[in-house]
């Protein structure tokens, strides 16, 4: 039975690391004050708000706290849902009026074009949310990208490094764990798609030392199926 459905992994694997940490985080805390001002009132920043105080313990917090604990998460790459939201939110502003527009490797824009005629279904998980992952590959270098894939699944999925969260997506694309692979820079997500029972390639961009006990590649340009 063969592969049938590749699920990737984003900040490392399709996309540079350093284009999250230097161009959309700083654009994201620059912004989120007053993009909170402006939108409190909406309704999903206004559950995200809510959910902020709730994590944070905070009930009676206002706006301005609510503002200083998001920058903390920010700074801590903290994969708190309503952050990856309001996030979301804030990067779809900035891909709108061209401030940036979304890094994805090379080898991996050409690979998912040949996967998708191979009849291979392409999936991405993140820990950002699925607005911004959508953002991302329809506002890429490469063009929109997002017809190519299958579906996007983030945090309200499960935790990246929790077994749970591969088992529950494969409820959700109706395919067995031998029929997916699994591809990320990240061993620990890795050894949870693994013991979810995925197959799973380690993909190692920056020629790092660290050791794996999976199959390892440096580009997709060494995947095909």
């Amino acid at each position: 039975m063969g592969i049938r459905a590749l699920i990737v992994d984003t900040a490392g694997t399709t996309t540079d690391l350093s284009f999250i940490e230097d161009v959309l985080f700083p654009y994201s805390a620059k912004v989120l004050p007053q993009f909170l001002e402006q939108h409190k009132d909406d309704v999903l920043v206004e559950n995200c708000i809510c959910d902020v105080k709730d994590i944070a313990l905070e009930p009676d917090a206002n706006l301005s706290r609510v503002s200083e604990i998001l920058l903390q998460w920010i700074k801590e790459d903290r994969k708190a849902t309503p952050l990856k939201t309001l996030q979301g939110l804030i990067w779809k502003q900035g891909y709108s009026d061209n401030t940036f527009t979304g890094h994805i490797y090379p080898d991996f824009i050409d690979a998912v074009q040949r996967y998708v005629k191979q009849n291979v279904r392409v999936y991405s998980f993140s820990s950002g949310s699925v607005d911004a992952q959508k953002l991302l590959f329809s506002h890429s270098d490469g063009g929109d990208l997002t017809p190519l894939f299958s579906g996007h699944f983030d945090t309200r999925t499960g935790n990246k490094t929790d077994k749970q969260a591969y088992s529950n997506i494969l409820n959700t694309i109706s395919l067995t764990a031998k029929q997916v692979l699994f591809v990320s820079d990240r061993m620990e997500e890795l050894k949870a798609a693994d013991d979810a029972g995925m197959n799973v390639l380690y993909i190692n961009r920056t020629q790092s030392s660290e050791k794996s006990t999976y199959k390892k590649i440096d580009s997709f340009k060494h995947l095909s199926f």
